[in-house]
């Protein structure tokens, strides 16, 4: 599990564009890479084996239409939707060994909820109110193990470096209210309160160290999340003035966007000190690849900028995004298929170095193995391996009965199936 609250997405019989963000995928191994020719045969010949192996577990859990499925470890948990028979929305717990309900509960007030983090024994169900002006999100704990209540707080949650976390409000023209409490009983250790649009995270494995503040005419302060203290504050508006139309924390680097024309500089996260300033028009976002940073444009596609020099590498139109695996970058193009056409590419030129086929990513298992899904023509999903270091793909299972919808889990795949219900499959291999 990811140490950021998940959103679940509403579930749909049948496929869905894919959401915006996906995991970066680990290394893997696999089979070498064949040509076009041998692995459509390939495939056909795994289609035409679909049937699954006599006394082969298959656990189904029930959900109903519109429902979010998410899975914890030994249990799979169905947030359920109000319907005319339940006026309340329902989280359910099941375990994933056999699909027997653990327990059952009725979330709290008129909300929609739409995610879960799990923390210190407990699920803190996120969601937020329903006709609420401006829209405000909230947080429910829940005891894991029974599902009875524990506390409840206004904002959605991150998790922080110390073990607390961090609840924000979600306005974006007044002022961010943000809070870290103890996750037993929702204690408050510190909270602040800053004329602040924006608010960022340096994370160390999912959990945030660090926070940025940005003020739109303003500052930017670097705080403590232990203690909520400024460590350093600087002011990084353009030489030119004007406010900062886009700030992002990636690894140790503070990156703004402003000025005319448009640049991205970095600073140094601990004293932010200026490192380097590079021309790049309007960015959406930043994120680190490895060995160089991605930037996405809105003009000139996808960048790859070395983040010590903020020398351009390369740039490309093709690409829609990229992420770092095994030393390498898995990319996609643009596309309005829900199943995206992925390849490998080297990060220091933008090379393409491997078709990978076109799937829907569906998370990365617990051996490290980054899976993906899409409709086998015979019926039912077919599930790959993407091995972007090796530049290949292997055909791990098919699943006859599924309809989409996967998650990868523990050496399991959990999919929609027919009649309104999840079921989950013990992968071949």
């Amino acid at each position: 599990m990811t140490g950021s609250v998940i959103d679940l997405g509403e579930l749909r019989h049948g496929p869905e564009p894919d959401a915006a963000s996906l995991p970066r995928p680990p290394r893997a191994h696999g089979r070498p890479l064949r040509c076009v020719l041998v692995l459509l045969l390939v495939l056909a010949t795994v289609a035409a084996a679909a049937a699954p192996p006599p006394g082969r577990a298959v656990v189904t859990v029930p959900a109903q239409a519109g429902a979010d499925v998410l899975v914890d470890g030994d249990l799979v948990l169905v947030i359920n939707p109000v319907t005319a028979q339940a006026p309340q929305w329902r989280l359910a717990a099941f375990r994933l060994s056999d699909g027997e309900r653990v327990w059952d509960v009725a979330l709290p007030g008129q909300a929609r909820y739409w995610g879960i983090l799990p923390k210190s024994g407990m699920l803190l169900v996120t969601g937020y109110e329903i006709g609420a002006d401006p829209q405000a999100s909230l947080t429910v704990a829940l005891d894991r193990a029974t599902g009875a209540y524990r506390w409840q707080q206004p904002d959605s949650p991150v998790e922080l470096a110390d073990g607390n976390l961090l609840l924000r409000s979600n306005g974006e023209e007044e002022p961010v209210r943000l809070r870290s409490v103890d996750p037993c009983c929702g204690t408050v250790r510190w909270q602040v309160t800053a004329p602040t649009v924006g608010v960022d995270a340096q994370l160390a494995d999912e959990k945030a160290e660090r926070l940025v503040f940005t003020d739109v005419d303003g500052p930017v302060e670097v705080r403590d999340t232990r203690t909520g203290a400024v460590l350093v504050r600087a002011d990084l508006r353009p030489p030119g003035g004007g406010p900062l139309t886009f700030v992002q924390v990636v690894d140790d680097l503070v990156l703004t966007v402003g000025g005319d024309p448009k640049a991205i500089t970095a600073y140094g996260l601990d004293r932010l000190d200026r490192r380097w300033s590079t021309t790049a028009g309007e960015v959406d976002i930043v994120q680190g690849c490895g060995s160089v940073l991605c930037l996405r444009t809105r003009s000139a596609g996808l960048w790859a900028v070395d983040p010590a020099t903020g020398e351009v590498r390369w740039r490309s139109d093709r690409w829609s995004w990229a992420w770092p695996s095994g030393g390498r970058l898995l990319s996609s193009v643009t596309s309005n298929d829900p199943a995206g056409q992925f390849f490998a590419i080297d990060p220091l030129t933008g090379r393409e170095l491997a078709d990978l086929g076109r799937w829907e990513l569906s998370e990365v298992d617990t051996r490290g193995r980054l899976l993906g899904v899409r409709q086998n023509p015979d019926g039912g999903v077919l599930v790959g391996e993407l091995d972007v270091r090796a530049g290949q793909t292997r055909i791990v299972d098919v699943l006859p009965e599924a309809t989409g919808e996967c998650q990868a889990i523990s050496g399991n795949v959990l999919c929609a199936g027919t009649g309104g219900s999840y079921r989950i499959w013990r992968l071949r291999d």
